[in-house]
This record gives structure tokens, C-alpha cells and sequence, in this order.
């Protein structure tokens, strides 16, 4: 895998995203040179319209990006891909139809984008296809070497088979720690020297995934792989970057403490996220108002009882703030006190359920990102009674805290609807990567794959 600004992007995505570009750049040109053709004019220089191809392939790669057009499903299948990478183009094309409209100066694209939106989409599924079956997404799996045989061997086993893995597991130790949950390990005593059986098996990285480290670790050996160059990594950081969350069943204070992460608070990455919040909540706010004031009358008219839905929920540090939202639930839906909500759940109105599949409701909240109690992107912000309960149930709850509560996060892009503890200690795994591991980029990459989830409806509710 690349890491790129501290999150961690596996090979065959990168090389697909480089080879996306390319078409799309290539798309544009061809589109160029065809309408010029047709128009009998002068084709002129590549370099006077690069800005305009550069655009045209970046706006619509971003929107790939957003529509998971590289998630594990569009990985593997190419049917996935091309339904995913056709809705990408017409969303970007759109954009930059209507960025021509409101920002007119560039007539090349005006006169071009139904060739280029045919052209790229061609391109972009005939070279995926290729890409797959000429290069092979085994090529970039890493291959790693798995000291142990037990329940963490096993996990990590049912990872590598997983659609989209970035890695291959070539052999499995018997570490003498545990009995063995997987099928003919290689036993230790049958190693007489590590370094060597490593570099037969071509593993670049040698995962600790003992259940007892007591007298089972061979440091001397291990120190000698590394020296050769060969990485050599505990099974939680293995599990955090496979994952792109934190494994609670293995998390120690320890490991917390002493790897790296939990930057939030770097000066220039907090002034940047608070920018952003600010000025994008600022413009939203203003275009979305008679949106708003729409739904809200709605709301009024289906249902006695305010537009508008007013909760404590906890932010920063533990800090409660009163979070709005366009009603959409009955007014007595908490009349006994705060529930876990609930897949179609009948509190939900006929309005509500609209506004809540669109995520209209969510629009007050910008309030909320504009007087800094919340940002665009974090742990989505829970109500005090069951954060009382959840910090008693899961550890290191109370560590999802230290960044602000979002909009959008981590969490709900990657973990499907659920309400019941086991699905909040799911949900804590992403919200702690998050914390751990958050920059500006993981931010950029939350809210581009936050289209997806708009688009096909999944996660947070």
C-alpha cells in the first residue's frame, strides 16, 4: 500500500487512478480534434486547451472518487465499474456544463462534452477491462509471511481472501502460543533461519499475529528481516491499515500511546478544517434556505408540532451542544426518554422519510458547523444518556471525542445502518481511525465519498 498523508491507498488503486486520468485526458482530446474536424478548423497546439482537458479529467475523476468507482465491488467486477464510472462522467459533465453557464470564458467545452462524455465512457470501461486482464490485480498484493495460527491468524487469513485485498498470506507459523485454528501450519522448529525462508517465499512484510507474546517472539531473527529491508509489523497497525479501522479486541494503551496518530490538533490542519467549515456552511446555508424553509413548512403542514428538531448531543471534549434538524419523526417519538433509532422506523412521518432519504434534514446542522460546535466532517455527535451508557459498555469511547462531531465521518460512509451496542463498537473502530488518522486529505476523501452514500443510500441514517 501508498500512504498518502497518513491513510493508506493500496497499489492497483493508485495505478487504476493514474490510467483513469490518462483516458480522461485522452478523451478530451479526441473529442477535440473530432468537433474541430467537424467544424473544418485549424486543430491548433495541445498545450492552449491542456488546462481545459486537465479540468475535464479532474473534475470527472473526482466524481469517480465520490461514486466508488474503486471500491472493492467496482474491483472486481466490471459490471460494477462501468455503472459506477457512467455516472461519474455525467455528474462531472454536468458541473462543468454548469460552471460554463455561470462562469462563461471557456467555449471548447460547451461545444464538446456530449463526445467527450460517449468517448470517456469507452475509454474508461475498455481500458479497466484490460487493465484487469492484462496486468492482473494479484500483481500488486503484497505477499506477507503470518507468525502465529490462532484466532488472529485466522482473521487475518479470512482478510486476505476477501474481493479488493491488498495482500496475500504465503504461510502461517505455528508459534507454539496457542492451538492452532489454521490448517497445516508450518511449524516452528521446521525454520531453521527466518531470513532465509522469507526471501523463498518473497514475502515483503512479517505480521505478529500472536495470541501470547511471552517467550514466542524471535527478536534476534526478526531484527535480521528487517535489517534485510523486509517490514515487520504487530497485528493492530496491520489490521488499522488493511481495515481502515482501529480493532478494539486487540487495542492496548500501549499501542495507542506509543504509534503514531491523534494530530488533530496541529495547528495549520485546524485552521484549514475551520476555513473550510466556515465558508462552506456560510455558502450552503444561504443557497439551501428555501430548501429549507420548503420542508419545513412541510413538515408543519403533515404534523402538529415544531419544524424543527432540537437535541443535547455531545461535541468536543465531552462538551454538550443543542443540535437542529428539520423534524421527521412524530413530536411524541421520545416521549419516554431517547431511543436507538430504528431501520423504517414507524416514528418516521411521510415528509420525514423524504427528507431523510435526500438528507434534507441534515441542512440545519450547518448552523452548528458555523458556530464551531460541529464539523462537516467527525464521529456523528450521540445523545449524553447514550453516550453514559456506551462509555460504560466499549473502551476508549471516550477518545472519539477528541475531534469535533460531524456531518458526515468516517463511520457512516463505511459502516451500514445499525442501532444496538455491537453496531456502535463497530462504528467506534472508524470513528478512533479517524482520530487517529485525520488530515485535510482523509477529510477531502470523507466528503467526496459522501456523494455515494447520498446516491446509494447506505450508512448513517
Amino acid at each position: 500500500m501508498i500512504r498518502l498523508f497518513k491513510h493508506y491507498i493500496s497499489y492497483n488503486v493508485v495505478l487504476l487512478g493514474i490510467l483513469d486520468l490518462l483516458v480522461l485526458v485522452a478523451a478530451g482530446e479526441v473529442a477535440w480534434r473530432i468537433r474541430i474536424t467537424q467544424i473544418g478548423s485549424s486543430i491548433g497546439l495541445l498545450e492552449n486547451r491542456l488546462i481545459e482537458l486537465s479540468g475535464f479529467a479532474l473534475v470527472t475523476w473526482l466524481t469517480m472518487i465520490a461514486v466508488g468507482a474503486y471500491s472493492p465491488e467496482a474491483l472486481r467486477s466490471i459490471r460494477f465499474a462501468a455503472s459506477r464510472m457512467l455516472v461519474a462522467i455525467l455528474l462531472g459533465v454536468g458541473a462543468i456544463a454548469i460552471a460554463n453557464f455561470i462562469l462563461p470564458g471557456s467555449v471548447f467545452w460547451r461545444s464538446i462534452l456530449f463526445y467527450a462524455t460517449i468517448i470517456a465512457f469507452f475509454g474508461l470501461v475498455i481500458s479497466r477491462y484490460f487493465a484487469e486482464r492484462m496486468i492482473g490485480i494479484e500483481t500488486f498484493r503484497r505477499r506477507i509471511l503470518v507468525l502465529g495460527s490462532g484466532k488472529r491468524a485466522a482473521r487475518l487469513m479470512r482478510l486476505s481472501k476477501r474481493p479488493g485485498s491488498g495482500f496475500i498470506a504465503t504461510a502461517f507459523v505455528d508459534m507454539g502460543d496457542c492451538t492452532p485454528e489454521i490448517e497445516h501450519p508450518v511449524p516452528r522448529q521446521s525454520i531453521q533461519d527466518f531470513g532465509r525462508y522469507v526471501e523463498r517465499l518473497g514475502a515483503s512484510e512479517v505480521v505478529l499475529a500472536l495470541e501470547e507474546r511471552r517467550n514466542s517472539l524471535p527478536l534476534k531473527e526478526l531484527l535480521r528481516i528487517k535489517t534485510k529491508g523486509v517490514n515487520v509489523n504487530d497485528y493492530s497497525s496491520f489490521i488499522e491499515r488493511e481495515t481502515g479501522r482501529v480493532d478494539l479486541d486487540t487495542l492496548n494503551p500501549s499501542w495507542l500511546i506509543f504509534s503514531d496518530g491523534f494530530s488533530a490538533e496541529q495547528r495549520i490542519s485546524r485552521i484549514l478544517k475551520r476555513g473550510f467549515d466556515v465558508a462552506v456552511s456560510l455558502v450552503i446555508l444561504v443557497v439551501a434556505l428555501p430548501l429549507i424553509v420548503i420542508f419545513a413548512a412541510a413538515v408543519k403542514l403533515e404534523s402538529k408540532g415544531p419544524a424543527f428538531f432540537r437535541q443535547r448531543r455531545v461535541g468536543l471534549y465531552g462538551e454538550d451542544f443543542t443540535l437542529i434538524k428539520l423534524r421527521s419523526m412524530r413530536t411524541d417519538a421520545e416521549a419516554n426518554g431517547a431511543k436507538w433509532a430504528e431501520e423504517n422506523d414507524p416514528r418516521i412521518t411521510r415528509i420525514g422519510r423524504i427528507i431523510r432519504k435526500v438528507r434534507i434534514d441534515e441542512l440545519p446542522q450547518l448552523w452548528s458547523v458555523l458556530k464551531g460546535e460541529m464539523s462537516f466532517v467527525g464521529p456523528r455527535p450521540e445523545v449524553p444518556h447514550f453516550v453514559a451508557d456506551l462509555e460504560r459498555e466499549l473502551p476508549y469511547y471516550a477518545e472519539r471525542h477528541v475531534v469535533k462531531p460531524g456531518i458526515t465521518g468516517w463511520a457512516q460512509i463505511n459502516y451500514p445502518y445499525g442501532a444496538s451496542i455491537e453496531d456502535a463498537r463497530h462504528k467506534l473502530e472508524y470513528d478512533l481511525y479517524y482520530a487517529k488518522n485525520y488530515t485535510p486529505f482523509l477529510d477531502i476523501l470523507i466528503l467526496l465519498q459522501t456523494a455515494r452514500v447520498i446516491l446509494w443510500p447506505a450508512g448513517a441514517r
